[in-house]
């Protein structure tokens, strides 16, 4: 009998291809590889190092809990060879985009000929102006995406390992001069590493979010869930970032310098008014 993997972005996935009565075993990918220290040898010590230090040291997740949460579950998929199908469920967005490089990165690491690899990967939706999540769908249209996933062949993995090494790297001018586009698996990769040259920092020194977060303070005062709103906001109409509030709240946090807070809510100092203005 043949038996399934299903990788999926983030436990919200889980339920709904709970729901769709899709057969397969699930493993959840809970990693945010958009931010934080990286390693090329993904599931390497020093990969596994440097993100226990990450999630410590800014997020106050202990080594306990991330490793509870994050590395027993990646490390389900070290060993594939009881599997003939492995299904990989990701987004269009950045953070989504980041994860499955690696998680590919991973898979061609620990690669099982037998085993045939497929992508669901949400996005355009005929009918839809806006870019679709996969909690933008139902139980039973999670069945339409599964019927229509695409093959990824080794060279598809390799392909994702190559464009995860550029990544890595961070060099603005290889991920400026590389084509992410040339390999149509991966058809939300280009827009995806496009809005990740707008994390390099522009004239002020600041990059594009910390630019925004600057904007929003200085256009009113607001506490800091509010400022954390108006980015969600503003990400879901203007951008492919695909954070949470987490990650904003640690952009947040790191341009203290630019302003003060009086009563819980934020106002630009004179050093963030000069970057404003």
């Amino acid at each position: 009998m043949s038996k399934t993997i299903h990788v999926l972005n983030g436990d919200s996935t889980v339920k709904i291809l709970e729901k769709s009565e899709i057969k397969g075993d699930i493993v959840v990918w809970r990693e945010i590889l958009c931010e934080g220290p990286l390693h090329k040898n993904v599931g390497s010590d020093e990969f596994w190092l440097n993100r226990y230090s990450y999630f410590e040291d800014e997020l106050g997740i202990s080594k306990l809990e991330y490793f509870d949460k994050t590395i027993k579950e990646i490390v389900k998929i070290e060993d594939l060879s009881g599997y003939n199908n492995v299904v990989l469920w990701f987004e269009f967005d950045l953070f989504c985009q980041v994860n499955l490089l690696a998680l590919c990165t991973y898979l061609l690491g620990n690669y099982v000929k037998k085993a045939k690899y497929y992508l669901v990967c949400t996005g355009y939706k005929k009918g839809e102006q806006e870019l679709q999540s996969l909690s933008d769908y139902s139980p039973l249209e999670f069945k339409t995406l599964f019927e229509n996933k695409i093959a990824l062949s080794k060279s598809n993995l390799e392909f994702a390992k190559n464009c995860w090494n550029i990544y890595v790297e961070n060099d603005l001018n290889k991920l400026k001069s590389f084509d992410f586009n040339k390999n149509l698996k991966f058809q939300y990769l280009q827009l995806a590493m496009d809005q990740h040259l707008n994390r390099f920092p522009t004239e002020n020194g600041l990059n594009q979010i910390e630019n925004k977060i600057l904007e929003i303070i200085n256009s009113n005062l607001f506490s800091k869930n509010e400022i954390v709103n108006a980015l969600l906001i503003w990400q879901q109409n203007e951008t492919v970032y695909g954070f949470g509030d987490l990650q904003y709240f640690q952009y947040l946090k790191k341009l203290n310098t630019y302003f003060s807070i009086k009563d819980s809510l934020y106002y630009l100092n004179e050093v963030g008014k000069i970057v404003v203005l």
